[in-house]
């Protein structure tokens, strides 16, 4: 995990290196590596304990219940693993744009920011699970991310969301 943390964090400041090396006036943003904004606090109602005991064994129970999706976003964010979530996420707002030019901008912002190698929130999927998802965005169709989209979730429900639920983010849900 550790290896991990020190790899994304690597690529964060490879690309805020780059970024000052294309805009100098940027500097700042070297100053101050981690000027993330407060979580907002969730407004959806708590769930109640009953609902929450049905996401250990349901990660997609837990991405349905907008409470349970920001305290699993806010676990992840803690150990800065946050990209596979926001991958998922990005795959089902994509499935759900019509314009097929729409739909061409934002396959190619998504396969920019987490697909490619070295993307800044690079997920971690398998060499043929990348060229099948870069074949299919020749011809972008809502389904040209679901292999890798299956990937990613499969590794969150093995990894993560076990990891979640010993967490005191899982435990502050069900209280």
């Amino acid at each position: 995990r550790a290896r991990g943390r020190a790899a994304i964090r690597a690529k964060e400041i490879k690309t805020k290196l780059g970024t000052l090396l294309q805009r100098p006036d940027s500097a700042i943003d070297l100053i101050i590596p981690y000027p993330e904004k407060p979580p907002k606090p969730v407004k959806a109602p708590k769930p109640t304990p009953e609902e929450a005991a049905q996401w250990r064994a349901s990660l997609d129970k837990l991405l349905q219940n907008s409470y349970g999706l920001a305290s699993f976003k806010s676990f992840l964010k803690s150990e800065f693993s946050e990209e596979n979530l926001e991958f998922w996420i990005a795959c089902e707002d994509y499935k759900k744009i019509k314009s097929p030019a729409k739909m061409a901008e934002q396959a190619k912002k998504i396969y920019e920011e987490f697909i490619q190698p070295e993307a800044p929130k690079e997920v971690n999927i398998d060499h043929l699970t990348r060229a099948c998802t870069e074949q299919n965005l020749a011809e972008p169709s809502p389904c040209c991310f679901e292999m890798a989209q299956r990937r990613v979730h499969a590794l969150m429900e093995k990894d993560s969301l076990p990891r979640f639920v010993r967490s005191h983010f899982y435990h502050q849900c069900g209280q």
